[in-house]
């Protein structure tokens, strides 16, 4: 009877821990690195920074902060439509500027793109980005429970 009941623990326990899952779709840009564009574990899906590249160049898009911007949400966006998920699933988004005072710019772009309640954020300025880049965007997504 112990061993029955050990055994039945293992399996219960085991069955709890899911498995890492790589996200990957050919409309957001190719790793520059030794890091998937997204990993899936449960219902969880954390999306790596995404610099403004335009994935049917491979180049940083042409333009000003605001194309920066639209371009890295637009990457965003394509991993989480790969991961199953909407860019509403989104509950955490990091940001990282090359420079703050695009901080209202950012805002503006944001508010274009997710809706309330908007997700958990953090904004940081850093000394430079990859290729760069004005800005790099890193996401959260919680999947629907129901989500296969």
């Amino acid at each position: 009877m112990k061993k029955l009941l050990f055994m039945f623990c293992i399996l219960v326990s085991s069955a709890t821990f899911a498995a890492k899952e790589s996200i990957y779709t050919k409309k957001a840009p190719n790793p520059i690195g030794t890091y998937s564009q997204a990993i899936k574990i449960g219902n969880t899906v954390y999306i790596s920074g995404q610099i403004p590249i335009d994935p049917k160049t491979g180049e940083i898009v042409k333009g000003n902060f605001d194309d920066q911007v639209k371009q890295s949400l637009s990457n965003v966006n394509e991993i989480v439509k790969a991961a199953g998920g909407n860019i509403d699933d989104i509950v955490k988004v990091s940001v990282y500027l090359s420079d703050i005072n695009n901080f209202a710019r950012l805002n503006e772009e944001m508010k274009a793109m997710f809706h309330l309640p908007y997700p958990a954020r953090s904004v940081v300025e850093i000394k430079s980005l990859p290729k760069n880049a004005m800005v790099e965007i890193e996401a959260v997504m919680q999947l629907d429970d129901n989500f296969n």
